[in-house]
């Protein structure tokens, strides 16, 4: 009887640790995406973006979403290592989390007494774009920590990034790197020049206070800081922007050695 009774304990100890198992993993895959779609599929509209137009239907703003996906390939060298410049200086060597910065935002925020929750990667802010909104709560913190986690996990660092220069937010309306190229400078995100990627890169931070176009002090400076770093690093040799500018067919020349 007693040998009968403590199988019957094992028994149900071995059920209710599989149940317990199979509704936390339901559990996890209901609160968290399954971001290995990403690895071939594209989204077609973001949180952040719902997030807009929720915010445009309560001031009775009728605002189109301007969206045009091109493969990073299809992105100027430019703008890539713009951005990566301006947002997330150690985007290639990182797992997700640059803790260097974590910790300059927390410390900026206890001086300052504002909790903002400041030193987000790319990874972290694609993973805001892709299926969070901009509140700021811990809550939200941990959700998008596991994802970047995942995120980083699953996809490479090349197709993080080709994802994120596609869904940013870069103004009104506008999101990914090539609807920004064509509204600000008429032309594919190909085409752009150094400084006019720097001048995009510089209004990441807040596109929607900041404008490209819009003669900020702020801008300008931060733009100016950015195409200084590529040009102190290479990415950018004056003398040959010069040549291409003035028309004198040294542009392919001038590809093979600005990497």
């Amino acid at each position: 009887m007693g040998h009968r009774k403590r199988r019957f304990s094992i028994l149900k100890f071995f059920i209710i640790v599989t149940l317990l198992f199979m509704i936390g993993w339901t559990g996890y895959y209901l609160i968290f995406p399954d971001v290995s779609i990403l690895r071939t599929k594209n989204p077609k509209k973001t949180s952040f973006m719902e997030y807009r137009e929720n915010q445009w239907k309560k001031q009775g703003k009728r605002i189109k979403i301007d969206k045009r996906w091109v493969p990073i390939s299809a992105i100027s060298p430019y703008l890539v290592k713009a951005v990566i410049i301006a947002e997330d200086d150690k985007f290639w060597s990182h797992k997700g989390f640059d803790f260097d910065a974590i910790q300059k935002a927390i410390e900026k925020d206890i001086k300052e007494g504002k909790p903002k929750f400041g030193g987000s990667t790319i990874s972290q802010q694609l993973v805001k774009n892709l299926y969070l909104t901009p509140t700021k709560n811990p809550l939200r913190k941990i959700k998008e920590a596991i994802i970047t986690w995942r995120l980083e996990k699953t996809l490479s660092k090349k197709r993080i990034l080709e994802l994120y220069l596609n869904v940013a937010e870069w103004g009104v309306g506008i999101f990914g790197a090539e609807a920004a190229s064509m509204r600000y400078f008429s032309k594919p995100s190909k085409e752009l020049d150094p400084l006019e990627a720097a001048r995009l890169a510089a209004i990441l931070p807040n596109p929607i206070k900041y404008r490209v176009d819009g003669g900020s002090r702020y801008v300008e400076r931060r733009a100016r800081i950015i195409y200084d770093i590529m040009v102190k690093r290479g990415i950018v040799v004056p003398e040959y922007e010069d040549v291409i500018k003035n028309g004198t067919g040294l542009k392919e020349e001038n590809e093979k050695v600005i990497p």
